[in-house]
């Protein structure tokens, strides 16, 4: 814990944690990327919010270790590559919840950095309600949890038909 202070305190001084380095979540992203553990329930959990919500985004998943040595190396691969690719709108960033020593890969300082890099907007979906990492305070936008995270990436097909058919028509 006397770690993660210290490197959150030097990540803040550095201005990593402004919210004017916040990139903006597009409204109707067409391409979703999920940075998270393929097997896992988060990702489950992930993909039946936006699959119920808005089928018609298209979702692509790069599968991570989440925690354990080389996991915030992939992490930070997985951040990498889905900016090489210029077609993904937002990233959701996800990992269901744990004790700090499970959730530590969210805490290194190189998947901070990476985060920050990242010219696609990233949502933290890290642990639960009261689980607090370093990527939350760096990322564009913190969820409370995986599903939360795609929630707020994606409208819902309802939703936007009822924005359609409401508006005053020009």
């Amino acid at each position: 814990y006397k770690s993660f202070e210290l490197l959150k305190k030097s990540l803040n001084e550095e201005g990593l944690f402004l919210e004017i380095h916040n990139e903006k979540i597009p409204p109707y992203p067409n391409y979703i990327g999920i940075i998270t553990s393929g097997s896992s329930s988060a990702c489950q959990d992930i993909l039946n919010v936006i699959s119920r919500r808005a089928p018609n985004i298209n979702v692509l998943i790069l599968s991570v270790r989440v925690q354990g040595n080389g996991a915030a190396d992939e992490i930070v691969q997985a951040i990498n590559t889905f900016n090489e690719y210029s077609g993904v709108d937002v990233l959701i960033l996800a990992r269901g919840g744990g004790s700090i020593e499970d959730l530590w890969s969210f805490n290194e300082e190189k998947v901070a950095r990476a985060i920050f890099s990242s010219s696609v907007p990233i949502i933290s979906g890290i642990g639960h309600e009261t689980d607090f990492t370093l990527c939350d305070f760096v990322s564009d936008l913190r969820a409370s949890t995986p599903s939360e995270a795609a929630q707020l990436c994606c409208i819902s097909t309802k939703e936007l038909l009822c924005l359609l058919y409401t508006s005053p028509s020009p």
